[in-house]
C-alpha cells in the first residue's frame, strides 16, 4: 500500500487536471508555469551546489554534491512533454539522484516545443554529450537519466550518439518514460481510473506539439521502433498506476530481445514520475537508492 506521504503527488496532479478542465484553451506559457510546480514536491537534498553553465550553446545546471566524484557525470534530461519543464523544475529531483550516486549531474535546459520541434531536442542532447567529452569526461563515466519526455530523450539521445558514431555512455536510466507517440498503450484503458494525470488525449496532444511534421514512428522520437542491438545497459523505473506503463514494458521486452541488459522495475500504486517526491515519500527515496546502487558500478564508483 502506498505511504500517506505519496498522496502529495495525487493532490498536485488533481490540481493540474482541475486547472486544465477550467481552462481548456490554456496558453503554453501558463501551462509551463503550472507544471513548474512539480519541482515543489521534492525537499532540497542539502549538500549540493548548483552552478549555471553553457554547454555548446545550451544553458545547463550542474548539481554538484559535496565531496562527489567530479570525473563521473549523469546527463539529465527533464520531462514535461518536451513542451514544459526546465532545469529549475527538475533541479531538486536530479540533485537527489546525484547525491545518492556520488557524482555530478548536468541538467540540460533544451529548447522546447512547439517553438523547436523534433529532432531539435535529440540533436541538442547529442551536442551537450559532445561538450562533456570535450571537457575530458570519458564515455564510460557518463550515464543518461530523464523522466517522462526526458525519459524518452535520455533514451533517444543515446541513439543519436550512436548515429554519429560516437562512443556510447555507460548506462541509461529512464524514469516513467514516454515513448509511444501514437498512444497505443493498453494501460491507457486498464489504468484509466488510477492514473491521476495522463490520458490518451493528453499524450496525443503533447506528441503533436513535439513532433510537428515528423513521423510518430521515427525511432529518434519513438524508440519502440529503434534497433536496440548494442544499446547500453538500461534500468527503467515506472509507476504501477501509470497510463503509459506499457511504454516501459514494451521497450524493455524489445531491448531484452535485442540482447540489451535491461531491467524494468514497476513500483506498485505509484504515479507518473513519483520520484518527484524525493526527500518526502519513502517510495521516491527507495527508487533513487535503487538507481544509485545499479549505476554506481557501471560508472566505476565504489
Amino acid at each position: 500500500m502506498a505511504s500517506p506521504q505519496a498522496a502529495a503527488i495525487d493532490r498536485l496532479f488533481d490540481s493540474f487536471v482541475a486547472a486544465l478542465a477550467a481552462n481548456p484553451q490554456m496558453a503554453i506559457e501558463e501551462l509551463r508555469d503550472l507544471l513548474e510546480q512539480c519541482g515543489d514536491l521534492a525537499r532540497d537534498p542539502g549538500g549540493v551546489d548548483y552552478l549555471e553553465t553553457d554547454a555548446n550553446g545550451t544553458p545547463c545546471l550542474w548539481a554538484v554534491p559535496k565531496g562527489c566524484r567530479e570525473d563521473r557525470v549523469l546527463l539529465a534530461l527533464h520531462g514535461g512533454g518536451c513542451v514544459t519543464g526546465s532545469r529549475f523544475s527538475h533541479r531538486k529531483v536530479f540533485a537527489h539522484i546525484a547525491k545518492a550516486v556520488g557524482c555530478r549531474t548536468l541538467i540540460v535546459d533544451y529548447d522546447r516545443a512547439p517553438e523547436k520541434q523534433h529532432p531539435s531536442q535529440v540533436n541538442e542532447g547529442v551536442k551537450v554529450y559532445e561538450w562533456l567529452l570535450g571537457q575530458g569526461i570519458k564515455p564510460a563515466h557518463i550515464a543518461t537519466v530523464g523522466d517522462s519526455a526526458g525519459g524518452n530523450l535520455c533514451t533517444t539521445v543515446v541513439l543519436g550518439i550512436r548515429d554519429k558514431n560516437l562512443p556510447l555512455p555507460a548506462a541509461v536510466m529512464p524514469l516513467s518514460p514516454w515513448y509511444d507517440m501514437e498512444a497505443t498503450a493498453g494501460t491507457f484503458v486498464t489504468n484509466a481510473k488510477v492514473d491521476r494525470l495522463i490520458s490518451r488525449e493528453m499524450s496525443l496532444n503533447m506528441s503533436q506539439l513535439f513532433l510537428g511534421a515528423a513521423s510518430p514512428q521515427d525511432p529518434l522520437a519513438n524508440p519502440l521502433y529503434a534497433d536496440l542491438k548494442g544499446y547500453p545497459p538500461t534500468y527503467i523505473q515506472v509507476g504501477g498506476f501509470e497510463a503509459i506503463l506499457d511504454d516501459s514494458l514494451r521497450f524493455a521486452e524489445r531491448a531484452k530481445a535485442a540482447g540489451v541488459d535491461c531491467r524494468c522495475e514497476v513500483f506498485p500504486e505509484m504515479q507518473h514520475v513519483f520520484q518527484f517526491m524525493a526527500g518526502r515519500a519513502p517510495e521516491a527515496d527507495d527508487a533513487i537508492q535503487k538507481l544509485a546502487a545499479w549505476v554506481k558500478p557501471k560508472l566505476g564508483i565504489a
